[in-house]
């Protein structure tokens, strides 16, 4: 069997995806940047190359050889106050890998994007057919988030790339080294650091099961289409609830009315702007955690076979690792 290659290897979904490959013994490449963590992986004997998305000479030796890649690499700092970081890794980055990939025979793009690029149905759960269709509220994550997705189908549609892109929910599980940003918040309610809940929530799946989603995408998704891998919708009261019940502690019971928590996201933004240090906690981030759309992940079920387990127990995978590894 021909060579794979996992590039953004180092992040939560991409290592996820790198044991999953190696688990069904494939012959695994990897793709990293000299500075990327890759503690999550190092256990394993794995072929690197080091470079990032815009370097064309590295990428086209990361790919020579293969015949599917995995792309995981994503920026998804949505507090940052300039946000040209995201659009130059999630837009200008893609780009650039796409450009090559056009020039190499590989027979599977497989992409990860996220269910944020799914519209809002006002009838009730969105599916993949629902384009996106909140530009006036959305932030700058989630818009460079669009336009990688809009860009990646287009070079499907119009210019022959055999790829799938995957519209992942809010992952959870074990070996979040960083942790992701959603992971941090059910971190900080096992440890006792978070005193509140508010209105919101999203799509969430098990970090093992969107692996193998994407695992099962290379072979039987249909190029140019894009599925949904979400388990199912939790709100940040029932989030917390789990994690806290996971942790043996009592869940935050405090409700901070949404009015209140963007008042307090708009001083810290203010602070961020007078200090010039990006923080968390803003409204931008703020609106990626209430204003996503609930999805329905039955296209992935039906076509690609996804039989993801319930969310609970990879909470409760996630809830061990961050109490064994503080």
């Amino acid at each position: 069997m021909a060579k794979v290659l996992v590039m953004g290897a180092s992040g939560f979904l991409g290592s996820h995806v790198v044991k999953e490959l190696v688990a069904a013994g494939r012959d695994v490449r990897i793709m990293v940047r000299a500075s990327s963590d890759t503690r999550a992986i190092d256990h394993l004997r794995l072929e690197r190359v080091v470079g990032g998305p815009t370097d064309a000479e590295a990428v086209a030796a990361a790919m020579a050889g293969c015949d599917a890649v995995f792309y995981c690499i994503v920026d998804t700092r949505a507090w940052l106050r300039d946000p040209a970081p995201l659009y130059a890794t999630n837009v200008d980055g893609l780009r650039a890998v796409l450009d090559v990939a056009l020039t190499v025979p590989l027979k599977h793009f497989v992409f990860t994007s996220t269910y944020a690029t799914i519209g809002v149905n006002p009838a009730g759960i969105s599916t993949e057919n629902d384009t996106f269709n909140w530009w006036e509220r959305a932030p700058d994550y989630v818009k460079c988030r669009v336009q990688a997705e809009d860009m990646f189908l287009e070079y499907c549609r119009d210019r022959g790339l055999p790829g799938v892109a995957c519209c992942v929910g809010n992952t959870y599980g074990a070996d979040d080294v960083v942790p992701t940003p959603h992971g941090k918040m059910v971190k900080d309610v096992a440890t006792g650091q978070m005193p509140y809940y508010w209105d919101g929530g999203g799509p969430c799946v098990g970090i093992r099961d969107a692996a193998r989603a994407l695992l099962l995408a290379e072979t039987r998704g249909r190029p140019g289409e894009r599925y949904i891998v979400a388990e199912r919708w939790l709100d940040y009261k029932e989030l917390f609830a789990l994690a806290a019940s996971r942790a043996g502690i009592s869940p935050p019971r405090r409700r901070i009315p949404m009015p209140v928590l963007y008042a307090m996201a708009a001083v810290a933004d203010l602070v961020s702007a007078f200090t010039r240090r990006d923080n968390r906690f803003s409204i931008a981030s703020l609106r990626c955690s209430t204003l996503l759309p609930n999805v329905d992940s039955a296209k992935a079920r039906r076509e690609l076979g996804w039989q993801p387990l319930p969310i609970e127990q990879s909470i409760a995978e996630a809830v061990d690792y961050y109490l064994a590894n503080p």
